[in-house]
């Protein structure tokens, strides 16, 4: 059994492949919308909720977990540290899966930068209007940074309940909150900028399948400067950076048994 997680376009393909594969596969997601995708995709068991070590724990118990994939964005996040440090304990394997970077364009109007505080101290003194296409991780960093406080500060986010409560729990209202699912080709993103008056955009490198490529191109021909956040250079034991990679590696470290295509007994 493999356990996946990571709500990225990719997750979706990699559960589906392994399916297809004969692999059972588990996963996990935080929202009765993924868990819905989760099904349609075939997932063998759905884990919901706050994805805990008491929760993984419950996993390694069944001694019918071999692997895990890691499909979450290439960023460092808690769930992330939290499954490769229960990985190395249980002795599981641990496959991160990591989108290719970004080429980004020779343009002055492009600054790279390696940390949120960075990004936020950057766009203080690019723009009146701060565009945020990054989500709601890290939205506190811009929200509560002194230097953005007569800034208007306008975020494009999932259209799920906790994301948009989160952002008025932040004190944004309905005005700057933008609640629509992506990726988004380059004249959708320009006909938003254009339209919220944006001054910077911020966005990190989620590669070219997360739409980042779509973004710079319609800022910089709307003359707008870009902030990218930069991926750390963090090194994995089993990096995958296709769903097709993923699964040959699978099958050579946790080929499959007789009993992996029986239904998964909790």
């Amino acid at each position: 059994m493999i356990l996946v997680v990571g709500s990225t376009g990719e997750g979706r393909q990699l559960i589906r492949s392994l399916r297809q594969a004969g692999y059972q596969i588990v996963t996990w997601t935080d929202s009765a919308y993924g868990e819905q995708l989760a099904r349609q995709d075939g997932a063998t068991l759905i884990l919901t909720g706050p994805l805990t070590e008491g929760n993984l724990a419950t996993l390694g118990g069944s001694r019918q977990l071999e692997a895990v994939i890691d499909a979450t964005l290439p960023y460092p996040n808690h769930l992330s540290r939290t499954l490769e440090a229960w990985c190395q304990e249980q002795q599981l394997y641990y496959l991160r899966f990591l989108r290719a970077e970004t080429r980004l364009p020779d343009d002055s109007l492009i600054y790279q930068v390696a940390t949120w505080e960075e990004a936020a101290r950057t766009a203080a003194r690019l723009g009146e209007t701060i565009f945020l296409t990054t989500g709601t991780n890290n939205l506190e960093v811009f929200v509560k940074n002194p230097l953005l406080k007569d800034k208007r500060i306008v975020v494009r986010v999932l259209p799920e309940h906790r994301v948009i409560k989160k952002c008025q729990d932040l004190g944004l209202t309905p005005r700057d909150i933008i609640a629509m699912q992506g990726p988004f080709s380059k004249e959708m993103n320009k006909a938003m900028f254009k339209a919220c008056k944006a001054g910077v955009i911020v966005t990190r490198d989620a590669g070219p399948a997360g739409g980042t490529e779509a973004k710079i191109a319609a800022a910089l021909a709307l003359k707008i400067p870009v902030i990218v956040i930069k991926r750390p250079s963090i090194q994995y034991r089993y990096p995958v950076y296709t769903v097709s990679e993923a699964v040959a590696l699978l099958k050579k470290i946790a080929p499959l048994k007789k009993d992996d295509h029986s239904d998964f007994q909790n």
